[in-house]
């Protein structure tokens, strides 16, 4: 169990305590933007990794509570909604992600579309989704720890993604953050964006296919049987 937690650990320390705090300013004045991005991405990966096969080898004995099919069914209701947050977020421009700016802060708030009117943080809500989905399903205290740790992440991350944002975009931020939200849908249900559905159709059939291609091979990718 000390081996999870500390993969666990260090797959967080590996994002906060690098990208969120002064040592990357440090960084990226000592080597450059490229060779700090370059140096990032390795030691994520390493610490990914890390974390991965750990949870492949630490037994697992200790349950919150046992495995039980009907939980299973939070996952296969979630998960879809994941895959569509997380591949829609590739088919809009996000002034969210890393490398993107706000080229006219006039139209800032028109860059909300698909996904993004839900929320302007896709990816890090798909992750949070499929992290607490796969909680339920196992109720392990390794799966726990495991899946906790991307949840925090991904749940922390995007509150940070939004304060560095602020600081980076200029004045073109704080209309695209109105016109948007972290959490998905308040946006919508505060009356500051609405949904489009002509915007989210692909979205849906492409996340929607790709989750029935994970599900159906679930068991040759990760060894884990869906009941």
């Amino acid at each position: 169990m000390t081996e999870m937690w500390l993969a666990g650990l260090l797959w967080v320390i590996s994002h906060l305590g690098i990208s969120s705090t002064p040592a990357r300013r440090l960084l990226v004045n000592s080597i450059g933007q490229g060779p700090y991005l370059l140096l990032y991405s390795l030691i994520a990966a390493g610490a990914l990794a890390y974390l991965i096969w750990t949870y492949s080898q630490v037994p697992r004995f200790d349950y919150l509570w046992l495995p039980n099919p009907d939980l299973y069914w939070v996952s296969k209701i979630t998960m879809p909604v994941a895959f569509i947050l997380l591949l829609g977020g590739f088919m809009v421009r996000n002034p969210t992600n890393v490398g993107m700016a706000i080229d006219d802060p006039g139209s800032a708030a028109e860059l909300a579309r698909g996904v993004t009117r839900i929320t302007r943080h896709p990816l890090q809500w798909a992750v949070v989704i499929w992290g607490v989905g796969h909680i339920f399903a196992n109720g392990d205290w390794v799966s726990l720890i495991f899946f906790g740790s991307f949840v925090l992440l991904s749940g922390l991350g995007g509150v940070l993604i939004d304060h560095k944002k602020a600081q980076t975009l200029g004045p073109g931020w704080e209309p695209y953050a109105k016109a948007t939200s972290n959490v998905p849908f308040a946006a919508i249900v505060s009356g500051r964006n609405r949904l489009v559905w002509s915007e989210l159709w692909l979205p849906i059939v492409v996340g929607s296919a790709v989750y029935a291609l994970v599900y159906y091979f679930h068991e040759a990718i990760t060894g884990a049987v869906i009941v």
